[in-house]
């Protein structure tokens, strides 16, 4: 399996583990733009390394980093002397320096700022409350920012710095409307929209009718594209699959999800890829009930 090149920016739903899974589906079809309306981490695109990609998402924070890459207001060795910088002072005072980072991001909307709370932040999530400030508690690690750590992250950093040399990416603050409807038939388009009926969005909520919107604007693009979605669990399945995409070909695969460090916390999940495009691994969208024995519940 070739090497994942994980982000600088962590978020809920990372597709970190499913990389080589979606873009296994991408083989074989021809496109000129890759295009993602939800960019949230942009682990696939990244990995990916299309010639020409539109990243877009409604986080003006999660653009403003990426952007501040491209033009070298942020670099790895910036990035890398405040973390040190920052990471000494919460190492010292605590979580008092963590909230007093989060009031001036809060203020000022920082990009160093925002990556120093996406990694000292409880569980890496991304929230905002409805005045638009980054409200995610401390995540009770003040010795978070240790060397090897920080090294991590800069390196990170230089991954996206360097494919930028050589790839044209755009990063665009845009809604996903407006994103789609600029797809031309030369497009392949990935949508990672929050998943519906499971929780809400890093920055905007999402709704059953944003979910149905979506689903119109996809059946009328001249694109090629793919979306991630889930299936099923345990417990239920998802009614979007016979609603919103019952039109398409799907692909599944079970998937665990990591909340808190007990075994007991690991919930199986049927996840799915909805295309309109043909491919060998794709097939007719059908109810599909997950088996889950008592061993791989617990990923055993």
């Amino acid at each position: 399996m070739p090497k994942i090149y994980v982000p600088p920016i962590k978020c809920q739903g990372i597709k970190t583990k499913l990389v080589s899974w979606i873009i296994a589906a991408t083989q074989g079809v021809d496109y000129e733009r890759w295009i993602e309306p939800f960019m949230g981490s942009g682990v696939v695109g990244f990995n990916l390394r299309p010639q020409r990609a539109l990243f877009c998402d409604r986080n003006v924070h999660l653009i403003g980093f990426y952007n501040a890459i491209k033009t070298n207001r942020l670099t790895p060795t910036l990035a890398g002397e405040f973390l040190e910088d920052e990471g000494a002072k919460l190492s010292q005072i605590g979580e008092a320096h963590y909230y007093s980072i989060r009031d001036r991001f809060n203020k000022t909307q920082h990009p160093l700022d925002f990556l120093f709370l996406n990694r000292a932040c409880f569980n890496g999530v991304i929230r905002f409350n409805r005045q638009g400030k980054f409200n995610v508690p401390f995540g009770h690690k003040p010795n978070r920012f240790a060397k090897s750590y920080i090294t991590k992250i800069v390196n990170q950093i230089k991954y996206v710095q360097s494919a930028l040399q050589y790839y044209d990416w755009e990063f665009r603050l845009c809604d996903f409307k407006d994103c789609i409807k600029e797809a031309s038939e030369s497009d392949l388009i990935y949508c990672d929209p929050p998943y519906a009926g499971r929780h809400t969005d890093y920055y905007n909520n999402w709704s059953e009718q944003d979910e149905m919107d979506l689903s119109k604007l996809l059946k009328s693009t001249r694109a090629k594209f793919l979306l991630s979605t889930w299936h099923s669990n345990q417990y239920r399945e998802n009614p979007a699959i016979h609603t919103a995409w019952k039109d398409f070909s799907f692909i599944t695969r079970e998937h665990f999800y990591y909340v808190g460090a007990s075994e007991r916390n690991r919930n199986p999940m049927i996840e799915a890829l909805v295309l309109n495009y043909s491919s060998t691994l794709a097939k007719p969208v059908q109810s599909q009930k997950p088996q889950y024995s008592a061993l791989n519940l617990f990923g055993v």
